[in-house]
């Protein structure tokens, strides 16, 4: 246990959020999207090409751990031959809706249940995602009942760097008012998220994956953590409070 740290931050994918595959769900954000652009192109066949230009897109961010902005991704990236002032003030809801192209997302069972407690022990909480959302994640934390628990949020696709970049972590830890030294980042790619915080100087690494992929992972070398769990409760084995709720009985 490290007495040391004075915030904690999470990752969104498949830390705090896992995807399902979910046909139906898929088909119908790949029909909003094609009405909201208003191609003739069947939505399958549109958001094929959507697809193959994200891949493009993806290959750009990581080689330069930059992120873009919606506009930006829409304009530049997937819709560059339609006019960038039609595309434009469409860009968020055509994030919002691509991201449902690849399924639908759920909270851990057991996320609310450790952020709060994790707030109660006194510990700083924060959000520190890759992702090229701007509302998404703001929207299910506010649904969920946990946006009072994550007053600090740091997405790549507002701050325009990704992990595993150190600026990205740099900005979260000054947000939060703490020292890189005195923060905690729980992930799941150990090739990303370890080399990134090692990078800009976090005090503690954790690393959360189910057995069966930690299998299939390399945690020697830049990509060992400082622990590996495979379910967030555990966070609640690692992190004491801070704060000792003074003895009032012989007073």
């Amino acid at each position: 246990m490290n007495h040391d740290i004075e915030a904690i931050f999470i990752d969104v994918g498949n830390t705090l959020r896992v995807l399902v595959q979910d046909e139906p769900y898929q088909a119908q954000a790949r029909q909003q999207i094609a009405t909201l652009v208003g191609t003739h192109e069947s939505p399958e066949s549109f958001c094929e090409r959507l697809d193959e230009r994200y891949k493009i897109y993806r290959k750009w961010a990581f080689e330069t751990l930059l992120e873009a902005s919606e506009k930006e991704l829409w304009t530049r990236w997937m819709l560059p031959d339609r006019p960038p002032d039609q595309i434009a003030p469409l860009a968020g809801e055509l994030t919002f809706l691509y991201r449902q192209t690849m399924g639908r997302r759920f909270a851990q069972p057991d996320a609310k249940q450790v952020v709060v407690e994790l707030s109660k022990r006194g510990y700083r909480l924060g959000i520190l995602s890759n992702t090229i959302t701007e509302r998404e994640i703001p929207r299910w934390l506010e649904e969920d009942g946990l946006s009072q628990y994550f007053p600090t949020v740091v997405l790549s696709s507002i701050f325009g760097h990704r992990k595993p970049g150190p600026e990205i972590y740099w900005e979260a830890a000054r947000r939060a008012g703490v020292g890189p030294a005195r923060a905690a980042y729980v992930a799941d790619n150990p090739s990303r998220d370890v080399a990134g915080s090692r990078r800009a100087g976090f005090g503690m690494i954790i690393i959360m994956l189910e057995p069966a992929e930690l299998e299939k992972k390399d945690l020697t070398g830049e990509n060992k953590p400082d622990l590996v769990i495979h379910k967030l409760s555990e966070l609640l084995g690692i992190f004491p409070a801070r704060q000792t709720p003074r003895d009032t009985s012989t007073s």
